[in-house]
């Protein structure tokens, strides 16, 4: 298993290309299922998450490639089981549910896996797909979902923890092929959900009202091929802006989209980071000590939860105390712990960390617990005294393209260890 090894004190300085969006390619993937003909994606990234996928749509029936960041679909036919070994790794693998219905009219899915973030029913999902007439029961840790016809209704998605993006992108992939109106309230406003909404739109689906509270899908007997360009992902781009700052860096996140971005880079101004956006990408550097902040994640556009572990590394070593609530998974701190091995002066009440800022961190042997959590480490590392040992990072695989290279172009000191 491969480990990281960060030696830190290095400040970070020059370009970064931004990938694609893991979270807007995944669903946009499964929706290829929705037509049997071709569909050609670029500005895919390569990670562990998005081969998982491409794993998902093969066993399903579906031929596939994937060659210099672009993935071509062709899913003639599709069968309605998906495969435990690979749906068990990877939350995002409910995806294919939606399309699978929309599909075939029936589907067997397990219970997703992913990251030990807090608990992530998918009864939100069920019950948007009951609403269109799909019944569903779970046995033996399966899934079954029947429909003899799927009829568009008014949708509620909300739950206490806000709206659903995974449920949002289901249903609304699943309506493009239900008979009549769906409407989704309380519908995810996420940049990724509007990135699906427009491959839809592409393959001829009738959508209105992504990006807002209220998504309105008109039924179509048929979707056809398509190509289509995913949008940069927003996470890196917020980590790497995070990476500058910790480092006082000065750094290009080359292809980064402000747009996307607006209450992460707020937040970072408000701690005094410089960041200036033209049309090559965002550009941030810090000449001097940051200043504490308070934050809580909210869903889109309130501060990303996803963003979360980041900003506690950040606030580990910024003068002051700092107070971040976590609204969305409110045990989502697992990250916590080791940045305490490293020195960090931090408390847990409830669901907010209260991180007293320490002058220096020193590096240790950590252990990634979730995807974003291992980033915060990284992070973590490059301004540690010494070297720090990052395990498990094949939880950084599932959502970050190349962390390690793109970290020593821009001059830090990182190693992949077998």
């Amino acid at each position: 298993m491969d480990k990281l090894v960060v030696k830190g004190g290095v400040r970070l300085k020059g370009r970064v290309a931004i990938s694609g969006s893991k979270n807007s390619a995944l669903p946009i993937l499964a929706a290829t299922l929705l037509t049997p003909e071709t569909c050609v994606i670029h500005n895919v990234p390569n990670l562990s998450d998005i081969r998982f996928m491409l794993e998902i749509l093969a066993q399903l029936g579906a031929k596939v490639s994937f060659e210099n960041g672009t993935v071509t679909v062709r899913a003639e036919k599709v069968k309605s089981e998906t495969p435990y070994d690979l749906v068990r790794k990877m939350r995002a693998s409910i995806c294919v549910l939606g399309p699978i219905i929309a599909r075939n009219g029936h589907a067997k899915i397990s219970e997703p896996g992913g990251c030990v973030i807090g608990d992530r029913p998918i009864d939100i999902h069920l019950k948007g797909l009951a609403m269109l007439g799909a019944e569903s029961r779970t046995e033996g840790g399966d899934v079954y979902v029947t429909s003899k016809e799927l009829v568009g209704k008014e949708i509620f998605l909300g739950s206490k923890f806000g709206s659903t993006v995974l449920g949002t992108d289901n249903i609304m992939m699943a309506a493009t092929r239900a008979k009549g109106l769906t409407i989704i309230e309380s519908a995810a406003c996420e940049p990724e959900v509007r990135d699906l909404a427009e491959f839809l739109r592409k393959m001829g689906a009738k959508i209105v009202g992504q990006g807002t509270r209220r998504i309105e899908i008109e039924g179509v007997e048929h979707l056809g091929g398509v190509e289509h360009t995913i949008i940069p992902d927003r996470i890196e781009a917020g980590t790497f802006m995070v990476a500058a700052l910790i480092t006082q860096g000065d750094v290009l996140l080359a292809g980064a989209d402000p747009d996307h971005m607006v209450n992460v880079i707020d937040r970072m101004k408000a701690c005094g980071a410089h960041i200036k956006s033209d049309a090559k990408g965002v550009h941030v550097s810090s000449t001097r000590k940051l200043s504490s902040i308070d934050l809580v994640t909210e869903t889109y556009p309130g501060f990303p939860t996803d963003m979360q572990a980041q900003m506690c590394a950040l606030m580990s070593v910024t003068p002051g105390i700092s107070a971040i609530t976590e609204k969305i998974f409110p045990s989502r701190f697992m990250h916590l712990s080791e940045l305490r091995r490293m020195g960090a002066m931090v408390e847990l009440e409830g669901a907010t960390a209260i991180l007293h800022g320490v002058g220096h961190l020193s590096g240790a042997p950590v252990m990634a617990s979730d995807l974003r959590a291992s980033a915060a480490l990284v992070l973590a590392g490059l301004v540690a005294r010494g070297s720090t040992e990052v395990n498990r990072v094949y939880h950084i695989d599932r959502g970050y393209e190349q962390i390690d290279e793109k970290l020593r172009n821009l001059g830090a000191e990182i190693e992949r260890v077998k």
